[in-house]
């Protein structure tokens, strides 16, 4: 944990105005690392029913791949992907995929027909691709598990090519205290603070086409009103989709009381980078 861990010293963080571990030295990035790996593997078996079920698909649909463009991706990189799940929609368009996946829980050799490469990511938060080398990356709720996110999305930026993609999806609260065990989360997991967000992909040079805010904190409630997940019904990912359009919603990071909790708990981006990167000049 940083030095920092007093709570005069956490207000920054709980705030939203710094997102935590961003500015972690080497070692506790290191840490945290080890601790993450196979976090997410370890809740998708713990949850009595054996195994990874993918529930995103008409969420993503919504707000991420009906606004790509009608093109073929000559390699897709899929951040923290799993078995690959959320790339099923766009395969027929994919001639080449890889999978950034940390955890050796999670392997497959193809999917639906397109074989799949799987690589390693590294703490540093160094991508192990060349530069200009991928058309589009698809990173759906990884990024909040990683301490160095500037760095990450910097290297997003790198090596995508010119006009190539990135379909982006954070939580955009704080989950709650991520200093204590909290029920369904991984040791190290929290939300980004939006303006923080924000900040890191206009620093990286990204051009937003669309921010949407999404996953209404009321949303998962009707879980019970449908079959199957609530983020695979389209009507309720309208529904959804509509009220986290709202202007009205507490625009609180961490919440400290059940009125702040009313909100859109998560942001989704697709972004380009631009044909002529202005900082390469």
């Amino acid at each position: 944990m940083a030095s920092s861990e007093d709570e005069a010293g956490m207000e920054v963080y709980f705030s939203g105005r710094k997102l935590y571990g961003n500015d972690f030295s080497q070692d506790q990035i290191d840490a945290w690392f080890a601790d993450e790996a196979d976090g997410y593997f370890n809740l998708t078996q713990s949850d009595g029913n054996g195994g990874y079920a993918y529930g995103y698909h008409a969420l993503n649909r919504k707000h991420g791949f009906s606004r790509l463009p009608q093109n073929r991706f000559a390699h897709v990189l899929g951040v923290g992907s799993a078995y690959g799940e959320e790339l099923k929609p766009i395969l027929a368009c994919c001639d080449r995929v890889s999978i950034l996946e940390p955890s050796d829980g999670f392997k497959s050799t193809e999917l639906n027909g397109v074989p799949i490469n799987y690589v390693k990511p590294i703490a540093s938060g160094d991508v192990p691709f060349g530069s200009n080398s991928l058309d589009l990356i698809t990173c759906l709720g990884v990024l909040h598990h990683i301490p160095n996110v500037s760095k990450v999305v910097s290297e997003f930026y790198r090596v995508l090519k010119p006009e190539g993609y990135v379909v982006l999806r954070e939580p955009i609260i704080s989950m709650g205290d991520w200093r204590k065990p909290r029920t369904g989360l991984t040791k190290r997991e929290r939300g980004i603070p939006l303006p923080v967000l924000r900040g890191f992909l206009e620093q990286s040079g990204f051009r937003v086409t669309s921010e949407r805010k999404c996953m209404f904190s009321l949303t998962s409630r009707l879980r019970h009103a449908v079959p199957g997940p609530v983020f695979n019904n389209t009507a309720i990912v309208l529904l959804d989709a509509a009220l986290s359009a709202l202007p009205i919603w507490p625009r609180v990071y961490h919440a400290r009381n059940a009125l702040q909790k009313l909100r859109p708990t998560s942001v989704y981006y697709v972004l380009q980078k631009p044909p002529h990167d202005k900082r390469a000049v």
